[in-house]
């Protein structure tokens, strides 16, 4: 998909999504305020376009005193997480926010996840290329790997086995849509998030 219709696609589903979920953004604000101190929302460091870094802003979901922990969220029962942030994270709905991010162009609504500093430090020459597009709130491998906090809680090594398993096959995802893209393929992968979330 050519860059400018793509930024077009965007900004108009993303700030129609803003304006139809703006009753349930701020229920969901005030439930995180109810539940739990600390701030509605958590911002996060992640590696974006071109190597350069943004804020990615989620809900906040973690124990404000705990959010320091591993990067890893380990199933869905993770102590450090708050009652109603189980929830938002089971729908996916912590990730609204990020409609914000899209808007300021930080990101795509689709587009290769974008991960810590930490993580992308690992990459190959190869996989750097997922680094050539803007990231995205969605893409193939969130939807082949929309459980897996669950795969990690059952790996001996969660962190090796989120490097050496899961990482590599989220690039192939990742570049395979590079590749071959275009809007009707978009709108096929938030279909199928959707849908992934809905049935999870």
């Amino acid at each position: 998909m050519k860059r400018k219709s793509k930024r077009v696609f965007d900004v108009l589903l993303a700030g129609i999504a803003l304006i139809l979920f703006s009753p349930l953004l701020i229920l969901v604000a005030i439930l995180i305020k109810l539940d739990s101190k600390g701030p509605v929302f958590f911002k996060q460091i992640r590696v974006g376009r071109n190597m350069k870094d943004f804020h990615l802003v989620k809900f906040r979901t973690m124990f404000v005193q705990q959010q320091e922990g591993s990067l890893l969220t380990i199933g869905n029962r993770d102590n450090r997480i708050t009652r109603i942030g189980y929830w938002l994270r089971k729908y996916k709905l912590d990730e609204l926010p990020q409609l914000l991010n899209v808007l300021k162009g930080h990101m795509s609504l689709v587009g290769p996840r974008p991960e810590v500093r930490k993580y992308v430090n690992l990459y190959n020459d190869e996989q750097r290329y997922v680094l050539s597009v803007k990231p995205g709130i969605t893409d193939w491998a969130s939807v082949e790997f929309c459980n897996e906090n669950e795969l990690l809680k059952h790996a001996e090594d969660p962190e090796s086995y989120y490097i050496e398993r899961i990482i590599p096959a989220k690039i192939q995802q990742n570049l395979r849509y590079i590749k071959h893209n275009d809007i009707l393929t978009d709108f096929k992968i938030i279909w199928l998030t959707i849908n992934r979330i809905v049935i999870n």
